[in-house]
């Protein structure tokens, strides 16, 4: 009797410091609620990111004089920093050819287990005129792209916030890799124009 009094009690002692031990690895691998990290406010006006990456414009074709997208920093700020910067992305797939461009950021294979969204801010040129929809993508470790379309892109700034569980092809996200803007031929209305993007962090919600 004595024995079997034994055994249940080292059963009871190994169960709970394994709870123990499972809650405290719980714990270290997800953030508080409501905590942000911010990966690139762009208020140095200069690389790189906030995270330590680099970033900049790209074309489908660089050869191609009829399409591209071009980078630079702005003073208008979306939190209202007065000393802040944001990006402006001025597009054109107006081409002949296939056209598909927009921006990249490193994100140097940043371990995003502790979030589960990412957010950032847009708004469009009125002046230049600009496109209410925006595509959006995230790299891992793979550097297979995950796709998500953001829809009703104004001339003010908002805020938009998107799940990660939309990205459906990300397998890693101990180890993304790249965060892309795309502006592309059949997505793009009006198909040249510019868009500020600034404040891009993860968060968990």
């Amino acid at each position: 009797m004595k024995r079997v009094m034994w055994f249940v009690l080292v059963v009871g002692i190994s169960l709970f410091a394994a709870t123990v031990a499972f809650a405290q690895y719980e714990g270290q691998s997800a953030a508080p609620a409501g905590s942000e990290l911010v990966v690139a406010d762009f208020n140095t006006g200069d690389k790189p990111n906030n995270i330590g990456g680099d970033f900049g414009a790209w074309d489908k074709d660089p050869n191609d004089e009829t399409q591209g997208c071009r980078q630079s920093f702005e003073s208008d700020d979306a939190l209202g920093d007065q000393t802040g910067y944001s990006i402006k992305l001025d597009y054109d797939v107006d081409s002949p050819n296939p056209a598909y461009n927009g921006f990249w950021m490193k994100l140097n294979d940043l371990d995003a287990t502790a979030y589960n969204t990412v957010n950032f801010y847009l708004k469009g040129d009125q002046a230049a005129s600009f496109t209410k929809r925006v595509k959006v993508e995230l790299k891992d470790s793979t550097k297979q792209p995950s796709q998500y379309i953001v829809a009703g892109v104004t001339d003010q700034w908002q805020k938009f916030s998107i799940p990660f569980e939309k990205f459906r092809k990300i397998q890693n996200w101990d180890a993304l890799s790249e965060f892309v803007v795309v502006f592309d031929d059949i997505n793009s209305n009006p198909k040249a124009g510019s868009i500020y993007l600034d404040q891009v962090t993860f968060s968990a919600e």
